[in-house]
């Protein structure tokens, strides 16, 4: 819902550029760890702002238009709801019902912990295959990739001017 509200915020605010691989004067170079990451979800054909920080990284995931005033499908309806659970898993959940022992998640008899921990893991499995679809971890690395290659591209041309004057100074007679 906060991303949501973000990207709404952004959606119709125009953001100064900054030029790709020109760093700011009087910045300094950051390393991995001064590094921000900004993830913001736009919709259409919106601009992903641009970062005028640059120990800032903004990644960008892109939804349909249609989609710029919904609610997030992750909270559209309430999963825990009984009516949106199919009558597998509920024949499933009475067949626990009031049993003890190993595998069970109870109190009573030994081993009743080891269902518990199950239970988490099924639990979590089931979290994990609603969240929203976006890679987030994906969108990060390659907008890294992206700035790591801008910085590689400056530092290379820096180096080349760096010894074109060297050059130019060794052929001076002095």
């Amino acid at each position: 819902m906060r991303l949501a509200l973000l990207a709404l915020a952004f959606a119709g605010t125009a953001a100064i550029a900054q030029q790709p691989g020109v760093p700011v004067p009087g910045a300094q170079a950051a390393g991995p760890e001064d590094i921000r990451v900004n993830q913001l979800i736009i919709y259409g054909t919106d601009n992903c702002p641009q970062s005028e920080d640059p120990n800032e990284v903004i990644v960008c995931a892109r939804l349909p238009e249609d989609d710029r005033f919904r609610i997030p499908p992750n909270l559209r309806e309430n999963p825990n709801d009984p009516a949106s659970q199919s009558w597998a898993n509920r024949a499933l959940e009475l067949q626990y019902v009031g049993r003890t022992g190993t595998e069970s998640c109870s109190t009573v008899g030994g081993g009743g912990f080891t269902g518990c921990f199950n239970q988490m893991v099924t639990q979590a499995r089931a979290e994990r295959r609603s969240n929203d679809q976006v890679n987030w971890a994906r969108l990060i690395e390659e907008a890294r990739q992206e700035r790591l290659s801008q910085i590689d591209a400056a530092a290379a041309q820096d180096e080349a001017e760096a010894l074109r004057r060297e050059a130019e100074a060794a052929d001076r007679p002095d």
